[in-house]
């Protein structure tokens, strides 16, 4: 069976539900006291690559109307740096928060 075929609503019950999922896993770590390096890059890679994506997207829809690959710019170019600058983001967030508690070792001395 094509999916082609397939009713129009799964696609927007597919939207809906990976919407979901990053929201809760955004909501649950924002509330955590602490977080590891690796979590910090994925919050930030999903919040900001996400703006990214969202700006990239709906911004030609709404400003070209016209223009048949304005939400390429959001699939393409703005959603995939928005997620690498956020991860980088993030990492840079963790290591500036462990510097100020004092949990980062100095050189590599445990």
């Amino acid at each position: 069976m094509s999916l082609v075929h397939w009713s129009p609503w799964i696609s927007s019950l597919t939207s809906i539900l990976a919407a979901i999922s990053v929201s809760r896993y955004v909501w649950r770590q924002t509330g955590s006291l602490h977080a590891g390096l690796a979590r910090s890059i994925l919050l930030g890679a999903a919040v900001i690559g996400g703006i990214g994506f969202s700006a990239g997207f709906f911004g030609p829809i709404l400003f070209t109307p016209g223009a048949n690959q304005g939400p390429l710019l959001g699939i393409f170019i703005t959603g995939p740096l928005g997620f690498i600058l956020g991860g980088v983001g993030g990492a840079i967030y963790w290591f500036a928060r462990e510097r100020r508690t004092g949990r980062v070792e100095k050189d590599g001395a445990a």
